[in-house]
């Protein structure tokens, strides 16, 4: 029988956490400390339009398929976000699905998104699916795949 002591502390936090990807009731509370804050600084710059932010937390072949199923690179997403007359209301990613392994994971959800954009409000339903990947310390959103929805 291995000894827990043998296992990687991230390996432990992965036998620790539930089938959902959850660990306390913290969806997050298993991933690495990086890759949490790169997350939160993630979701924290697409509300506020933090170009810088997005330029570092994507990578340089960055790849969205959007939710009208076209495909946007990065340059596409920061313009998107960073637009004059685009706003983004706070949200909260629900029916996460989190997927981890060295070097990568996947970060997914549905989440309900408004704001307005060239100044006409909107409001859509996505599910939505983030890869990251690890790089020299830092993790990077690499893919990204959405989807509309109907609202629940």
């Amino acid at each position: 029988m291995k000894s827990i002591a043998l296992l990687s502390p991230l390996a432990v936090a992965l036998a620790l956490a539930t089938a959902d990807g959850t660990a306390g009731g913290d969806p997050h509370a298993a991933l690495p400390p990086a890759l949490r804050r790169a997350v939160a600084e993630f979701d924290h710059a697409q509300i506020h339009g933090d170009g810088a932010a997005l330029r570092r937390l994507l990578a340089a072949d960055y790849v969205l398929v959007n939710s009208r199923a076209l495909i946007e690179d990065k340059a596409d997403f920061i313009r998107d976000y960073t637009a004059p007359g685009y706003r983004l209301q706070p949200y909260t990613v629900e029916d996460e699905v989190i997927r981890l392994w060295p070097g990568g994971a996947v970060m997914a959800g549905a989440v309900t998104l408004e704001g307005t954009s060239d100044g006409r409000p909107f409001k859509v339903r996505l599910r939505f699916a983030d890869v990251w990947r690890e790089r020299d310390g830092a993790w990077q959103v690499v893919f990204t795949e959405a989807t509309r929805v109907p609202p629940p």
